[in-house]
């Protein structure tokens, strides 16, 4: 039997469509009328920003099936699985590919129990909706016993990995694992051959609601070689620090390829403080789709336009879309955080299939 090597093709890479989960009701949804409107507007607004650019497939509680229809409209799928938390970055599939078996998609299963299982996480119906989502795309589906979620990785397609200590080694998730264990998990599942561990995430993400540092908050890959990296400018915030001590360290790795990383700094907007205390607000916790990418907006029309021209030179010939996200962030993540892409995979010439069947 022929080794399989699976493969996380970067964000950038095409796609087939991308992954969403509509809203149900839980400790995220909100505890008014006006806050559980809110909650369904901003993930309705997302997936029609990504329906301008390419297909999207929305998973709804049976008991929300109806709502999304109406809200989301004839151009978006809707289909039905039962679930209780909606970031489908985390609770869905990561998907991978074999190059040496062109037209095969993988998916992988990763064990989640809702960012380490916390009191009030309900997170049970949607630990199966990886499963659910591969039967749907008939992929092969790669099972993992690591604890993760999709908002804890970030990849270049070409063997690097982005993680936090934090995260993946957090005791409530993978208690008795260290960084060789799991790297060699992330490599037998999406192809890492080299992580860059960062210590720790942004200061909010570590409240009670937190995902303990998901680094797609804080720094991405462009492209190989390139950081967007978060930045803090007011130091009366304590991710200033934070983002200082990451960057420092950013500066010194490489991929692996053996190339320093180029990093772009992104600034936050000015907003510091919401109802809740210090916001963890990140241009970073975007999603690149096919022809562009939906950006996360905060109402500041300076601070949204800078960033839109950051994430213009850094994707060059994609538009790019800005979403307000802040409805989002309350609730712990942004526009990365609740969409999941499928990667378009090769379709096998004819000869080529008629030779593997030989």
């Amino acid at each position: 039997m022929s080794r399989v090597n699976w493969r996380m093709p970067a964000e950038t890479a095409p796609h087939e469509r991308t992954w969403m989960a509509f809203p149900v009701a839980g400790a995220t949804l909100g505890a008014t009328d006006i806050e559980r409107e809110e909650c369904y507007a901003a993930w309705t607004a997302v997936a029609h920003a990504v329906a301008e650019f390419e297909q999207l497939t929305m998973i709804a509680d049976p008991s929300e099936a109806s709502r999304a229809r109406r809200m989301l409209g004839a151009g978006i799928e809707v289909v039905e699985a039962p679930v209780d938390e909606y970031w489908m970055r985390d609770m869905g599939p990561t998907f991978v590919v074999d190059d040496a078996r062109p037209g095969i998609l993988g998916a992988v299963d990763w064990t989640f129990n809702g960012w380490g299982a916390p009191a009030w996480a309900e997170w049970r119906k949607s630990a199966e909706i990886a499963r659910v989502v591969s039967d749907l795309v008939g992929s092969e589906l790669v099972s993992s016993t690591l604890v993760n979620e999709g908002g804890g990785i970030h990849v270049d397609g070409e063997g690097t990995v982005l993680v936090t200590e934090t995260v993946q080694l957090d005791p409530r998730r993978n208690p008795f694992l260290d960084r060789a264990r799991v790297e060699a998990e992330l490599a037998r599942t999406i192809g890492a051959t080299h992580a860059v561990w960062l210590p720790r995430g942004l200061t909010r993400d570590y409240d009670d609601m937190g995902t303990n540092g998901h680094v797609d908050i804080v720094a991405t890959i462009p492209s190989p070689g390139h950081l967007l990296l978060h930045a803090q400018p007011d130091p009366s915030h304590p991710d200033h620090a934070v983002m200082a001590e990451l960057r420092a360290m950013l500066a010194a790795q490489a991929d692996a390829a053996g190339h320093p990383f180029e990093i772009v700094d992104v600034p936050a907007p000015a907003t510091l403080r919401d109802a809740h205390g210090f916001v963890d607000w990140s241009y970073i916790n975007h999603l690149v789709v096919d022809g562009g990418v939906i950006a996360c907006g905060f109402g500041e029309e300076r601070a949204d336009a800078v960033a839109r021209g950051i994430l213009e030179a850094a994707y060059p010939g994609r538009r790019v879309l800005t979403v307000d996200a802040r409805p989002i962030f309350v609730r712990g993540g942004g526009i990365h955080c609740i969409t999941q892409q499928q990667p378009r995979i090769a379709v096998p010439a004819a000869g080529a299939a008629a030779g593997a069947a030989a």
